[in-house]
């Protein structure tokens, strides 16, 4: 079976560094999920993130913290990643309103990256 095209994979600001930081084993799930994400396939760990349409977060739950990484995949066929950081919220699930402005601000990063090429 031929393997297919695999889309581009962009982390935009911070994300990639943010993403470094996280636990090893957190880093190699998410790692793993975002090349099912580049092969055009949606992980299990994968959900839509409310308010903010096309965008997804990867969720992974390690040592009672739960870290998330959060992309958008239809830009041009590129896979963004926006964000990626360790939820922190005392409020249940809610993700914190900062962490949502930040996500805002990086995807208008990303539109603008696209309208510039």
């Amino acid at each position: 079976m031929p393997e297919s095209k695999k889309h581009e994979l962009k982390f935009i600001g911070s994300a990639l560094k943010d993403l470094q930081q996280f636990p090893q084993k957190v880093k190699r799930q998410i790692g793993f999920d975002l090349d099912m994400v580049q092969g055009g396939e949606t992980p299990n760990t994968a959900k839509h993130l409310r308010g903010l349409p096309g965008v997804m977060e990867l969720v992974e739950r390690y040592d009672s913290d739960t870290y998330r990484a959060v992309y958008i995949t239809n830009i041009d066929e590129i896979i963004y990643v926006l964000h990626c950081f360790k939820k922190k919220s005392k409020q249940g699930i809610k993700t914190p309103k900062e962490d949502i402005n930040l996500i805002r601000q990086r995807l208008q990063q990303a539109q603008k990256e696209r309208n510039s090429n």
